[in-house]
């Protein structure tokens, strides 16, 4: 694949834009790869995980054959040289592939390989597992997977422990003492929140009216929902899985899924809002950069900023209901039954639930700083694989004040592990902190701000079209939300959030 792109000249530009082509010829391999995966979640047959294992494996293997390779290496090094320095997007592109550059040649391409290999085939033992609420199941899977990142962790280097290395993949110039420190200044708080918003709850209890509500029903209105917010369906679509997510397959094609309960409505839609909320970002990156990073997402606390925004900050909102509740109960005529204001209290109810989707607001962090502590754990060795069981049981009930009735429900319940995805938990509570801080900041445009409180949310969607997607990965997630809303990332708008909403 890289031979063709040899007719490139060796000026400054061309050569610049020669490894940018090659950049984006690889994108062509991970999206190859992402559209083989949306459909392992998908559609495909039980019987046909090890091919797909062996599909996704070799596709892994000749993306880092490729960028690793000495004519890659030519072309970045050709191209920094001679980079004038006078147009900012190209040096900060250049800049980020230095840094992946730098990361990918230190991972041996026989892990890479073994790892893609292993995670496809981990995700079909969680999914048996999960089904049989039996953690034994998927031990083994999930011990290789450990040592494999364990492994990473060694190849890339790290300042003080093993994690810091996993972490970065997800979360760039970040660390686990910067994200320790941080979630251990906010925890007391939000214990204290989650615990006067829970009893609340209980003194004000609200039920929904008692289902079905029809799954296609449930599909109409969701995509009616995603469309009016801005999500564009001329370049996605909503499929069903068993656990939720958003993929890109092109600079045109963004997958949302969810999954669906009769007798809650507001389950699925809160998932697509969340989603949707992943996918308008990746239609808002700059078309035309696909695959280079000025048009990619920066980091998967940025992304996950963006759909708690949409889900909790914008579907939360009573003025979100205001418009959306007579459109409900069209859709679905048990709701007539039930007040404007009872409507909103269920969707504000706080509760104490062992499984993290399901969890609001509230509590919600808390589900994560348990995931946290047990991957630090872990990846150092602290913890077996073996032990997880028991450890998570044991953390749960000090948060929650009482253990998961089963595996499945407990240590089962996502995805994550499955996928190789040590380090990852972390930015789901960055995303938390992140949101409020934008949302915060966008208020402050007067256009927003009345948007928002007429149910119009345009120029929502513009505001940050501008001030985070056309970014892309040209700067680090920090300093885009200082650019973005003129503060360092910080934890005061999602506390004061938190406390407004629930207390």
């Amino acid at each position: 694949m890289i031979s063709r792109l040899a007719e490139f000249d060796i000026s400054a530009t061309n050569q610049s834009m020669r490894i940018l082509d090659m950049t984006r010829e690889l994108e062509v391999i991970h999206t190859c790869a992402a559209t083989l995966g949306w459909d392992q979640e998908t559609y495909l047959p039980p019987a046909a995980h090890e091919h797909r294992a062996n599909q996704l494996a070799w596709l892994s293997a000749k993306g880092h054959e490729m960028q690793t390779s000495d004519e890659w290496r030519a072309a970045l090094e050709d191209a920094e040289d001679k980079n004038p320095g006078t147009d900012p997007k190209l040096t900060a592109n250049l800049r980020e592939l230095r840094r992946q550059f730098d990361r990918a040649t230190k991972l041996p391409v026989e892990l890479v390989t073994r790892a893609s290999k292993c995670s496809s085939m981990a995700k079909h033992a969680w999914a048996m597992a999960r089904e049989a609420s039996d953690f034994s199941l998927f031990s083994s899977s999930l011990d290789e997977l450990v040592e494999i990142a364990r492994e990473k962790a060694d190849h890339l280097g790290y300042p003080d422990e093993p994690y810091d290395a996993l972490l970065d993949s997800y979360e760039r110039a970040t660390s686990t003492a910067t994200v320790a420190k941080l979630f251990q200044s906010i925890e007391p708080e939000l214990r204290t929140i989650a615990a006067s918003a829970v009893e609340r709850s209980k003194q004000h209890a609200v039920k929904l009216p008692q289902g079905p509500y029809p799954i296609e029903d449930q599909k109409r209105f969701n995509q009616a929902v995603a469309e009016s917010i801005g999500f564009d369906f001329k370049a996605g679509r909503i499929d069903t899985t068993t656990h939720p997510f958003c993929t890109t397959l092109g600079p045109r094609d963004v997958r949302l899924t969810t999954r669906y309960d009769q007798q809650d409505f507001t389950s699925s839609l809160f998932g697509i809002l969340h989603e949707a909320g992943h996918g308008m970002y990746e239609q808002g990156l700059n078309p035309d950069d696909f695959g280079v990073p000025s048009g990619s997402a920066v980091s998967l606390g940025i992304h996950e900023s963006q759909s708690r925004l949409w889900e909790n900050h914008v579907g939360r909102s009573d003025s979100f209901w205001e418009l959306w509740f007579p459109k409900a109960c069209k859709v679905f005529p048990q709701l007539g039954s039930m007040q404007f204001d009872s409507f909103l209290s269920y969707i504000h109810r706080a509760a104490y639930t062992p499984i993290r989707v399901e969890a609001d607001e509230s509590t919600y962090d808390l589900h994560i700083l348990l995931r946290f502590s047990i991957e630090r754990r872990l990846v150092t060795g602290e913890l077996s694989v073996d032990d997880v069981p028991a450890a998570w049981n044991e953390l749960f009930k000090l948060s929650f004040g009482f253990e998961p009735e089963n595996d499945r429900v407990g240590c089962l319940q996502d995805i994550h592990w499955s996928m190789g995805g040590l380090g990852y938990f972390p930015t789901y509570t960055l995303g938390n902190l992140h949101a409020a801080q934008l949302f915060a900041a966008a208020k402050r445009d007067l256009d927003v701000a009345m948007g928002i409180v007429q149910g119009n949310y345009a120029p929502l969607l513009r505001w940050l079209r501008h001030e985070v997607h056309n970014h892309g990965a040209t700067l680090d997630p920090a300093d885009l939300i200082q650019s973005a809303t003129g503060s360092k990332p910080g934890s005061c708008d999602y506390l004061v959030h938190l406390k407004n909403r629930y207390l």
